[in-house]
């Protein structure tokens, strides 16, 4: 099992982004016989946002900074990412937009927040840096284009 500092930055997110894969297998299991309207969407959002995407920034704020953020740091980056995805469901289930945002605007603070964190990387790691903007930035875009889509629906 590994460990050290690094490990013990990634291990939080690496614990909580499984387990949002993992639901959203669920969800996507239970959704054609159930007859759950949006649960093609939640599970997408929880196994693409919730899971991979947290995996993805916890593997970043471990591996790519010359030094790992503080533990504190990292509880909170942990907390509002998984506070933001849950406003974003919840806001999307129950048809209120403002949570939504709300949510959405929690992801877009992580993210900015990580790459600060990240900075120039390690020089060994440079292509994982690059790696890392990209995913951070692709994520940071979409998030509008989605309130966008929740605000048309449900504004």
């Amino acid at each position: 099992m590994p460990h050290g500092p690094r490990w013990n930055t990634a291990r939080p997110f690496v614990f909580v982004g499984t387990s949002a894969v993992l639901a959203g297998g669920v969800v996507a299991a239970v959704t054609g016989p159930t007859g759950f309207d949006a649960g093609s969407w939640v599970a997408a959002y929880l196994v693409l946002v919730c899971g991979v995407s947290q995996l993805a920034l916890g593997a970043g704020l471990a591996v790519l900074p010359g030094t790992p953020p503080a533990g504190s740091v990292v509880l909170a980056q942990l907390l509002v990412w998984n506070a933001g995805c849950a406003a974003v469901v919840l806001g999307t289930l129950v048809e209120v937009p403002v949570v939504t945002s709300l949510g959405g605007l929690a992801l877009v603070v992580v993210l900015a927040r990580a790459l600060r964190a990240v900075g120039p990387g390690r020089p060994e790691v440079s292509g994982w840096v690059l790696l890392f903007r990209t995913l951070c930035w692709f994520v940071l875009v979409s998030v509008p284009v989605g309130l966008l889509l929740a605000w048309l629906r449900h504004g």
